[in-house]
């Protein structure tokens, strides 16, 4: 690696949507009162926008007090990684309309479980990083300043 520049590369948000709609699991963080909880969801990507299913439960619960939440999907292999970090609002779809195209997204629960809770997250930011895996360099050498 020639600089520490080409190491790791920001990403713009089409290429964040790209990465998001080509992978199906992330995690979900809540943040109610002096809680913060991580929950894995599946999920599928519409227009841009996240959209899972949910059962009644603490997760459920937690969006309805607080809708901020992060969403974080990454991925890497043996020469590269990326993480993608969504910021928004988690609204659960409540009317007919909502739920009829919802139920036509290519989304159902990974687990043999009902799921009758649709929750759509609308991003207000989105941060997307790419970074090229390699050894570390030597940290007592000589360095390039």
């Amino acid at each position: 690696m020639d600089s520490q520049s080409d190491v790791v590369v920001v990403l713009t948000d089409s290429q964040c949507w790209e990465r998001l709609a080509a992978q199906q699991l992330g995690r979900l963080v809540t943040h109610v009162g002096n809680l913060l909880d991580i929950f894995p969801v599946n999920y599928t990507v519409d227009g841009e926008s996240i959209v899972f299913r949910t059962a009644e439960g603490s997760k459920l619960t937690e969006l309805t007090i607080n809708d901020d939440v992060l969403f974080e999907v990454d991925e890497h292999t043996d020469a590269d990684a990326w993480s993608i970090v969504v910021r928004g609002h988690a609204q659960r779809l409540t009317t007919a309309a909502e739920v009829e195209a919802a139920d036509a997204l290519p989304l159902s629960p990974w687990i043999p479980t009902l799921k009758y809770n649709y929750v759509r997250i609308a991003p207000a930011s989105l941060s997307g990083r790419e970074f090229r895996r390699g050894e570390e360099p030597d940290r007592y050498g000589v360095q390039q300043y």
